[in-house]
């Protein structure tokens, strides 16, 4: 889910549609699939509700433009407004969705890609999009299996793919947090740097950023809660 940013979410148009097919990725992750009804930039998101006389809450996109089936990613937060109730939705089930909007385009530049969690949804869509060429992606998470369609990321040549967590003492990961990484490691300062996840998060990773010299302007930021 994700910030609203400059969006009243009572004025976004929802349209009914079904749940074509459901992937669970386990620990309460899901990627929800419904047929695509509108076109798209890969980073854009949609407005999600189960109810219109319910706020909608926003999800990024997790598939590319091309495709006849839109894809969401959601973790279940047991205390959250909508999630749980929607991880109850089976194949067949309405949900209601607004098109799309936001402008977190990917770009076919030289970028980092820095995410955590279910931020990661963008970047799946920009990958799939042919836009991973030459990035760097900074991927954050708890434990091996948070890190949602590391795989994908991992085969692509394309682009650099540094995983990382405190926890997970493994080839090919990062020993420590994401912030850590950001601090210790070497970085473009010239590169723009997208960063996707929770508003903590997203706001201690901009301040490391500014800390070792990256320009305010360079730092593009989509805020989950």
């Amino acid at each position: 889910m994700h910030y609203a940013d400059k969006h009243s979410l009572g004025e976004i148009e929802l349209f009914e549609t079904k749940i074509t097919r459901i992937d669970n990725l386990g620990e309460n992750a899901f990627v929800y699939y419904f047929k695509r009804f509108f076109n798209f930039h890969s980073g854009q998101v949609v407005a999600i509700s189960l109810q219109k006389d319910e706020p909608p809450r926003l999800y990024s996109i997790a598939s590319e433009p091309e495709n006849d089936e839109v894809a969401i990613l959601f973790k279940v937060k047991p205390d959250g407004f909508l999630t749980p109730r929607l991880a109850e939705v089976e194949v067949g089930g309405e949900i209601l969705v607004s098109r799309p909007f936001g402008a977190f385009y990917g770009t076919e530049n030289s970028d980092y890609w820095i995410a955590a969690g279910t931020g990661i949804a963008p970047f799946i869509s920009m990958q799939k999009n042919g836009l991973a060429a030459h990035k760097t992606l900074i991927h954050g998470g708890r434990a091996e299996n948070s890190f949602y369609y590391a795989s994908l990321f991992a085969n692509d040549k394309s682009l650099k793919y540094i995983p990382c967590s405190s926890t997970t003492e493994k080839e090919g990961f990062y020993n420590g947090r994401l912030t850590e990484y950001l601090k210790t490691e070497h970085l473009d300062m010239d590169q723009s740097f997208f960063v996707c996840g929770s508003s903590e998060m997203v706001v201690q990773v901009r301040d490391i950023l500014i800390d070792r010299g990256v320009d305010y302007d360079k730092i593009i930021a989509e805020i989950y809660f």
